[in-house]
């Protein structure tokens, strides 16, 4: 076998997307904010685009246009000759200034305070040594969001619920890290540091750091699990001698499975009185650092607008903040007379010409391709418009995307991040998309309605005797659904309701 490099010729096909393509699928993905800047943006880019004003205003402004421009004859000493700017590439001698783009400074927001800031600002309150603040600033840096401490090494995650076990881990990782900087500071200063004269950092020390910022507001803080962060709450609480205490610090595992008639035969109480103590920790917080955590503004401007008008639903676009794009048509006379144009020139006109007609027509396009698939949206789900989720159709892209004779890949990225403000509330437009699950009559029920209607059953259910899995599913067949137990358990569980022992009330 003889290997050899050769050329040869070919003739095929291929779909190749240009860059035109590639933007008219980014402004079918952009919500309507992004929208917004983006032709911002052009209109500053692009000379041969403007803003389009309604039309009633230039019905009553013509009359004003035409005095403006007589007095412009008169003054015509200091008027502008657009058609050498455009020719000398926009370089207007001593006024450049006043025609170049000028830079935008987005206005950016004042930074909060978080849970550190909130902890520092107490440690410095407190007569402690140099030493704890540095390994106080070693747990900060070791505290999450939601205010438990951290374990920096993942391999040491086998501990489960033995808090022992966690509490040597991180606490030598803090310990083994100050001795590290330490040692790195001495090699870079030369000499011994501050703390070294003291010798180096110890378990003790960093067990004694922890319970200074355990003790810091907020409580629970600094807490290495949940079991521990309740009890420092009971303790700030000085509920030590409640059977609440006890139930954390002794029976945790039993406790958060619900196991209400093993208890109280460990305690030898009545399972209600065990049941009542356990029902005293919905006061407190399993977060506590979640309080402080910065959280950004998140605005929902909706996309679409859906009103009953005279019994029939439509659908509006809500553009209103969107800038009408024209081209202007000062620049489109001067651009004309293209013997006044060449080179550079030239090409750069006919560019930024083809662009503007290209971007308008662009948003045309986007704005007929989401009323379609809106539309069509409203006609198959009229019936959760008129009665509720619980009679949500199913649907899929694919199925809006045969309607509107579109590729089922457009469809979704006119649904991705988009809103609609309907009668019932606003709504992602993925919202109205769910599979389908059958029916005896033989229809399809929407999943998302299957677990409206689970949740509006559980809901009614008796706490002490609550519907298992196996119920639902009979419940649920003799309203016309037909369901498997794993899946009713699969939306229940989607939904954060608890299995049935562990809802039971006694």
């Amino acid at each position: 076998m003889k290997i050899s490099m050769q050329q040869s010729a070919v003739m095929k096909q291929e779909l190749r997307m240009n860059p035109r393509l590639y933007q008219a699928m980014d402004l079918l993905y952009m919500p309507m904010l992004d929208l917004q800047q983006h032709l911002k943006g052009e209109l500053l880019t692009n000379p041969f685009l403007e803003m389009q004003e309604p039309e009633e205003e230039e019905e009553r402004s013509t009359d004003k246009q035409k005095e403006k421009e007589k007095t412009a004859e008169s003054e015509g000493k200091d008027e502008t000759n657009w058609e050498d700017i455009l020719l000398d590439g926009f370089n207007t001698g001593g006024r450049r200034a006043e025609y170049e783009q000028r830079e935008y400074y987005e206005p950016t927001p004042v930074e909060t305070r978080n849970l550190a800031d909130h902890l520092r600002d107490q440690l410095r309150l407190l007569d402690i040594s140099p030493r704890q603040l540095f390994l106080a600033e070693l747990f900060i840096g070791n505290i999450g969001d939601d205010g438990y401490l951290e374990k920096r090494d993942p391999t040491n995650d086998n501990d489960n619920d033995d808090s022992t076990g966690g509490e040597t881990t991180i606490l030598h990782e803090i310990v083994d890290a100050a001795n590290q900087v330490v040692e790195e500071y001495k090699l870079h200063s030369g000499g011994n540091s501050g703390s070294d004269s003291e010798g180096p950092f110890t378990l003790e020390e960093a067990e004694e750091c922890l319970r200074i910022m355990q003790s810091l507001d907020p409580p629970g803080v600094a807490a290495r699990d949940l079991r521990e962060c309740l009890i420092l709450q009971l303790k700030e609480l000085g509920e030590q001698d409640t059977l609440t205490y006890r139930l954390v610090d002794e029976a945790f595992d039993d406790l958060i499975t619900h196991r209400w008639s093993e208890l109280a035969k460990r305690y030898g109480l009545d399972p209600k009185e065990v049941q009542d103590a356990a029902d005293k920790l919905a006061r407190l917080d399993p977060k506590p650092g979640l309080r402080f955590a910065s959280t950004g503004d998140t605005y929902v401007v909706p996309d679409l607008t859906v009103e009953k008008i005279d019994g029939v639903y439509r659908v509006f676009l809500n553009d209103g903040g969107v800038p009408r794009l024209r081209i202007s048509k000062i620049y489109q006379e001067i651009a004309g007379d293209k013997k006044k144009f060449v080179g550079e020139n030239r090409e750069f006109i006919t560019e930024k010409l083809n662009s503007a007609s290209w971007l308008i027509q662009a948003i045309e396009q986007r704005r007929q391709t989401m009323l379609k698939v809106m539309n069509f949206i409203v006609d198959r789900q009229r019936d959760f418009f008129e009665k509720g989720v619980e009679h949500l159709r199913p649907l899929t892209l694919r199925e809006v995307a045969d309607v509107i004779e579109m590729h089922e890949s457009t469809v979704s990225r006119v649904t991705s991040q988009k809103y609609a403000q309907t009668p019932r509330g606003v709504f992602p437009l993925k919202f109205f998309f769910s599979s389908s699950l059958g029916t005896t009559n033989g229809e399809d029920a929407s999943s998302r309605s299957v677990k409206a209607l689970i949740q509006r059953l559980l809901a009614d259910e008796d706490q002490s005797s609550p519907m298992t899995d196996s119920a639902i599913v009979n419940a649920l067949q003799e309203r016309g659904v037909k369901i498997a137990r794993r899946t009713v358990a699969k939306y229940r569980d989607q939904l954060g309701i608890l299995p049935a022992r562990m809802r039971k009330r006694v």
